[in-house]
């Protein structure tokens, strides 16, 4: 069954999270006047001296990276999770109101590649193989000691993110965050009541439907019915799968091609190196029930109009609701005309 788009205002409920997103497509057309950024289309180099995660080059630390020639892991130098220490919280004063808790970690970086200037949109089939196989051996390593394993990725400026070389960082945490609490408990609810992972039924419900943007025998890619940013995406198995460590070699490499097509699809809209905050989300490693979950990767990207003209979640998205001033329907079919080669 393919959910129709419903046409004038209105609002969308996320049934990962229970929020709701206000849809206001007709402001897409009103005049901009606001910040117009810096266009991103340059090249970078394949080696930048300066660049503290290029293989050779010594870090922050005074650490020197070994000459690398695929992905390279290492420990954050400047982590914001880490063993705990006895005295942490010492001298903080809790209340019945005011309540705080100690929290433990660990922090990675994963460098997709030595060269400076190729990011996931630009990197071989096999070396996103490689990428795929290193977030999910170290989500399975950490997850040995760890109740949630974070994988995730700030590209461009625009984006928050500190150093251009490519790369993306794994923060394994001692509990739920937000985020994962709240995909527990309507996973959770929604097995309990249909027999069925909440994100399978998306699937087969999304398929080549509207929302639809690009599919492979193992994964699919959609534009979400709630989605917040105007090009955001979700990319879903279309097999059980809890974790990104329970994918097997034919689903792993098909996700391989599937993040080329995605990123590269980005590239494509506005001709620029597209910034975006993209994560997983996977079974926590708990003994509970693996099973409704599947494993999915949140792409949030802030271009609006544009290389240059972007989304901003100020006002009424951070005092009220999230608000979009895009279809869904209509970024996906964007996203979907878009023609990539392999």
């Amino acid at each position: 069954m393919t959910v129709q788009a419903p046409r004038g205002l209105h609002r969308r409920r996320n049934p990962l999270t229970g929020r709701w997103v206000l849809v206001s497509a007709q402001r897409n057309a009103r005049p901009w006047q606001g910040e117009i950024a810096k266009d991103n289309a340059r090249q970078l180099p394949d080696y930048d001296p300066g660049c503290y995660l290029c293989p050779g080059n010594r870090r922050a630390t005074g650490e020197i990276n070994p000459r690398y020639d695929g992905v390279y892991v290492f420990d954050n130098d400047f982590p914001a999770l880490g063993p705990a220490v006895a005295d942490d919280t010492q001298g903080l004063q809790g209340s019945a109101l005011l309540t705080f808790e100690a929290v433990q970690g660990h922090c990675r970086v994963v460098c997709y590649s030595p060269d400076h200037g190729r990011g996931l949109s630009r990197l071989s089939g096999a070396h996103l193989r490689a990428v795929v196989d290193t977030w999910a051996s170290e989500s399975a390593r950490l997850g040995q000691s760890h109740r949630w394993v974070q994988v995730f990725e700030n590209k461009g400026a625009m984006m928050g993110c500190s150093n251009p070389h490519p790369h993306g960082q794994i923060w394994a945490s001692d509990h739920l965050p937000d985020e994962a609490v709240l995909e527990e408990q309507h996973q959770r609810a929604y097995f309990a009541t249909h027999g069925e992972a909440l994100l399978a039924s998306v699937a087969r419900e999304e398929f080549e439907g509207l929302r639809h943007v690009w599919a492979n025998s193992h994964w699919l890619v959609i534009v979400p019915w709630w989605a917040t940013w105007p090009f955001e995406t979700l990319v879903l198995p279309r097999q059980a799968a809890p974790r990104l460590e329970s994918l097997d070699h034919a689903a792993r490499d098909a996700l391989a091609e599937t993040l080329h097509q995605l990123t590269r699809r980005y590239d494509l809209l506005f001709d620029c190196e597209f910034p975006y905050s993209m994560g997983w989300h996977g079974a926590p490693y708990t003994q509970q029930d693996p099973r409704p979950w599947q494993i999915h990767a949140h792409f949030y990207p802030p271009l609006l109009r544009s290389a240059t003209v972007r989304k901003f979640m100020v006002g009424y998205e951070m005092l009220a609701e999230a608000q979009r001033d895009l279809s869904a329907e209509d970024a996906a079919r964007r996203l979907r005309e878009l023609s990539v080669s392999t």
